[in-house]
């Protein structure tokens, strides 16, 4: 059989999550929580499991969590996404994001991704027939150079993915960013695909996003996850929000991949969205822990810059290696017990840099037995 992905290889979070399990190591590689979600959230769950909302939901997500999303983005963002015509909801950012890329890449386009970049983006476009153009962002602030990604532009270009609270690096992209592209997005007629699932975790610098800019938002498939922000990453709940033209054609192919999500969950979220401090006190939250996690290897050998968003820090390990970070990984993994997420599979060629990137959405004593690991290494 002729692949549809030559030279695809497992993703490194496939390799060293079960290398954690192997070696009974602290896993602090995949992003997600060890504690739960909010025992409100989980009670609605239950209730909804236990009223007869077991059959589909309806195609683009219950209206109702629609018209709550819609009302988040009115009130932090100031624009009025209409529930009917303009908001998704999805089985995970992850599908809405090949959705988007779907509905919008034709065999021979080109799109720009911005190195480190989530695994899932290129694999994505080459299904697709498109091609991944990509312009890396250069350590320790791994922010645009702007002028790098206008020279990418040529014409076949289609699209620029853009991801902040930017994983894996953490950084945030300021005003002064998202106005340069609304500019050369103008220019060149260009469409955006935004993820921003880590939207409510971000720390001093804030997180904006692109439907508060009327040149980006017009041109935008903006991919949420509810499982990032509520600590339940398993429920595979997301959402997609994008002009009504532009959702026209992403539901096209959402119908025709999954058809409709989880069903009493979707009843659940709306509901318990009804008291917005359930997300907006999330950054507080997880600033509480980076700042835990960062105290207590002050002293290590690792140097760091704290994170300016998601619940990612990178730390650079170049005061105790020359190894590779894939190896560097490993070992750490297989000696120490700790698992950790190398960068370098997140370009395509990745410069020789020393990072390796930990998740610290992790409760206080795994953390404080982590740092005890890191801080003697």
């Amino acid at each position: 059989m002729k692949s549809r992905l030559p030279g695809f290889e497992n993703s490194i979070f496939a390799i060293m999550t079960p290398l954690a399990k192997e070696y009974n190591a602290i896993n602090l590689s995949q992003g997600f929580p060890d504690f739960d979600a909010d025992p409100v959230l989980l009670e609605l769950i239950k209730k909804y499991y236990f009223s007869g909302f077991n059959s589909y939901a309806p195609m683009p997500g219950l209206l109702y969590l629609r018209e709550k999303l819609s009302e988040k983005y009115q009130t932090l963002h100031k624009h009025f996404y209409d529930p009917e015509a303009e908001v998704t909801i999805t089985a995970g950012a992850t599908q809405a994001i090949y959705c988007a890329i779907t509905a919008a890449v034709h065999p021979g386009d080109e799109v720009i991704v911005l190195e480190p970049v989530f695994d899932t983006y290129v694999p994505s476009i080459q299904l697709c027939g498109g091609k991944a153009i990509p312009v890396q962002m250069k350590a320790p602030a791994f922010l645009p150079d702007w002028d790098e990604v206008e020279a990418a532009i040529g014409p076949k270009t289609r699209m620029i993915i853009i991801n902040s609270p930017h994983n894996p690096s953490g950084s945030v992209l300021s005003k002064e960013d998202l106005l340069t592209l609304e500019k050369i997005v103008d220019k060149h007629n260009l469409l955006i695909l935004s993820d921003e699932v880590h939207e409510h975790i971000f720390y001093e610098k804030e997180h904006l996003s692109v439907s508060a800019f009327q040149g980006l938002r017009k041109r935008a498939f903006l991919v949420g996850s509810f499982g990032k922000t509520f600590h339940g990453t398993g429920w595979k709940t997301g959402y997609c929000l994008a002009p009504e033209n532009m959702s026209f054609e992403f539901r096209k192919i959402h119908q025709n991949l999954v058809f409709a999500v989880n069903h009493p969950m979707q009843h659940a979220l709306a509901e318990y969205m009804e008291d917005p401090e359930v997300y907006l006190q999330l950054p507080a939250f997880f600033k509480s822990r980076r700042d835990f996690f960062l105290n207590n290897i002050e002293k290590s050998r690792f140097n760091f810059i704290p994170t300016e968003g998601t619940f990612f820090q990178l730390l650079d390990y170049s005061d105790i290696s020359d190894e590779k970070d894939v190896e560097f990984a490993i070992r750490m993994t297989k000696e120490h017990g700790i698992a950790t997420i190398p960068i370098s599979p997140f370009y395509k060629n990745a410069p020789d840099q020393k990072y390796v990137r930990v998740c610290f959405a992790k409760s206080n004593e795994l953390l404080e037995n982590a740092c005890k690991i890191l801080s003697r290494i």
